[in-house]
């Protein structure tokens, strides 16, 4: 059975992930390798400043996915802010052929975003352990 990482701050102990999804504007096919690995340069940068930490990252030509580690003072929304406006930012002032030429504006991402949180035991088994807890008289 592998061990799982607990991490502490000073008031409290964590293991949260959260998986996300972000997709190209207009969903334009404009992601090569070379962009990718600069998106994961500057997302693994971004979740440092968050004392996150981006532990899985891919993508295809339209969408890219990320699975990070964060703490629990986080806000999601304000991490995904950052994330996507920071990377959209650098990129686009990279003036890569492949986005130049399939996107006009300065977006790089759609305004919308999927996440969902990671590990742990699936609901059903945690509604069952609260349930069976033994209420006191």
């Amino acid at each position: 059975m592998k061990k799982t990482t607990v991490y502490h701050t000073r008031h409290c102990s964590y293991n949260l992930h959260v998986r996300l999804i972000f997709v190209t504007t207009y969903r334009r096919k404009v992601f090569t390798a070379r962009i990718i690995n600069e998106l994961k340069t500057i997302f693994e940068t971004v979740c440092l400043q968050f004392n996150a930490g981006l532990i899985e990252f891919d993508g295809e030509e339209v969408h890219v996915h990320l699975l990070i580690l964060y703490p629990p003072k986080l806000s999601i929304a304000n991490l995904v802010f950052k994330l996507k406006g920071t990377s959209s930012v650098i990129i686009r002032n990279r003036n890569y052929p492949s986005v130049k030429s399939q996107l006009w504006g300065k977006a790089l991402w759609s305004p919308s975003y999927f996440a969902s949180p990671c590990g742990g035991a699936p609901i059903s088994i945690i509604r069952q352990y609260i349930d069976r807890q033994k209420t006191p008289d």
